[in-house]
């Protein structure tokens, strides 16, 4: 049987080389990119399809709430209101998502080797 498919090493298994900690850090990057692209996709859409604006400011709008920054324009329909707030709270929960992905490796990493010196049973290992 094939092993599953993971992003992290095994317990036990010796540590990664800096060379793949870095490939996993860049791979982390790459996914939180293409997690806010996809919102900051979400958000122009709205604005453009809801409130009528213009691709450069419905892409100023979306990328202001996406920082968290807050909406630039005032908005002028009832949809567009709706759906800037619909926007603004998932903004948030996407900055959560994409800001764990990126620090999983690192706190990974700090957490494997917090446990470096321990055997099987939890106790500190007396060969080293």
């Amino acid at each position: 049987m094939a092993p599953p498919l993971s992003f992290w090493s095994r317990v036990g298994r010796p540590y990664t080389t800096r060379r793949v900690f870095f490939g996993r850090l860049g791979t982390a990057v790459a996914i939180w990119f293409a997690i806010m692209l996809f919102g900051l996709g979400i958000g122009i859409a709205g604005y453009a399809g809801f409130e009528g604006m213009d691709l450069t400011d419905a892409y100023l709008n979306a990328a202001m709430i996406l920082s968290g920054m807050g909406p630039v324009g005032e908005l002028h329909s009832e949809a567009g209101k709706i759906f800037a707030g619909s926007y603004a709270i998932f903004s948030g929960l996407v900055i959560v998502l994409a800001t764990g992905v990126v620090l999983s490796p690192i706190v990974h990493h700090v957490l494997h080797v917090f446990h470096a010196d321990m055997d099987d049973d939890g106790r500190p290992d007396a060969s080293n």
